[in-house]
């Protein structure tokens, strides 16, 4: 029975790498967005199913993104050091097999929002189907595909909104924006790594663009997600913890200067693996506000 079980178990650890399960770190980037919009819509209370749906949303779609990435990539992976050993890529992966995991990744993200029974969140995530799905193409002609991202990354933010609200508030949008900004920065940090593999093969990136301003760039998209998060703070009249949380993550982000100016790849990779804490910080300052004024129990 052990030896039927071991090429069983070989496809499901392809598929996790095909997923990136064993790389959380994208997972995360997608989430805390999600839970800023989720605490700040609720606001500090949010209802534990839709709470625990869009986790598990969060988990499915960044994975059927990583899946359909690889798909759109094979070709251009292989000529990547840091990518030519991809299942898809070194051909342990069928492309069909790819497409039909990508479909029932994206089926089960879809049935957990037809749970919620929330008709406007159900049509949103036509559009946020859409944009994790084409992305990956968008780095053949956008010179700043990382904008595309910050979109398809961050539309979970308005989707919480209508969630619990039964719309999407001008506070939504301006908090997507905010994470285009943020999403523009730290994969400028991550292409920056790659950028003479993505030079030779033609890619575009932002690190790429911006050229030799791109250190200046990713300062200034942090600077520009940190005053629209702030803006949205002041509007809701968030207390010091709120700011607290904001000033933490601006320390983590001026310490990312001191890892990418030398555009070291591996100092750049791990300043784009730090901004997980970027995230977490400024979650921690909404919810730890909400906590101490007392509103979340109001």
């Amino acid at each position: 029975m052990a030896w039927q079980l071991g090429p069983i178990r070989e496809r499901l650890d392809l598929y996790e790498k095909l997923m990136r399960l064993d790389k959380p770190i994208g997972i995360l980037l997608l989430l805390w967005p999600t839970l800023w919009a989720l605490w700040l819509s609720a606001p500090g209370k949010p209802d534990w199913i839709v709470l625990w749906v869009f986790i598990l949303g969060t988990v499915l779609m960044r994975s059927a993104g990583c899946v359909i990435n690889d798909y759109a990539d094979r070709d251009f992976d292989r000529h990547v050091e840091r990518t030519k050993e991809r299942p898809l890529t070194a051909g342990k992966v069928t492309t069909r097999e790819a497409l039909v995991l990508f479909a029932l990744l994206s089926l089960c993200a879809f049935a957990l929002v037809v749970m919620l029974g929330n008709p406007l969140v159900i049509w949103m995530s036509v559009p946020a189907l859409f944009l994790a799905a084409s992305y990956p193409f968008t780095k053949r002609f956008l010179a700043v595909p990382q904008a595309y991202l910050g979109v398809a990354f961050g539309f979970g933010i308005p989707m919480a909104y209508a969630a619990q609200l039964g719309e999407a508030p001008a506070e939504a949008w301006w908090l997507l924006l905010a994470n285009v900004f943020w999403a523009v920065a730290y994969d400028t940090e991550y292409a920056m790594v790659d950028r003479d593999d993505d030079l030779r093969i033609g890619i575009k990136t932002s690190a790429i663009t911006f050229g030799r301003f791109d250190v200046a760039a990713v300062m200034l998209c942090y600077a520009a997600a940190l005053a629209i998060i702030a803006g949205v703070g002041w509007t809701r009249h968030l207390g010091w913890a709120f700011y607290a949380g904001l000033a933490t993550a601006a320390g983590i982000m001026g310490w990312h200067y001191t890892l990418i100016r030398k555009r070291e790849r591996m100092a750049c990779f791990k300043a784009f693996l730090n901004n997980n804490w970027v995230g977490a910080a400024i979650f921690a300052g909404i919810v730890v506000d909400f906590l101490v004024s007392g509103r979340s129990f109001g």
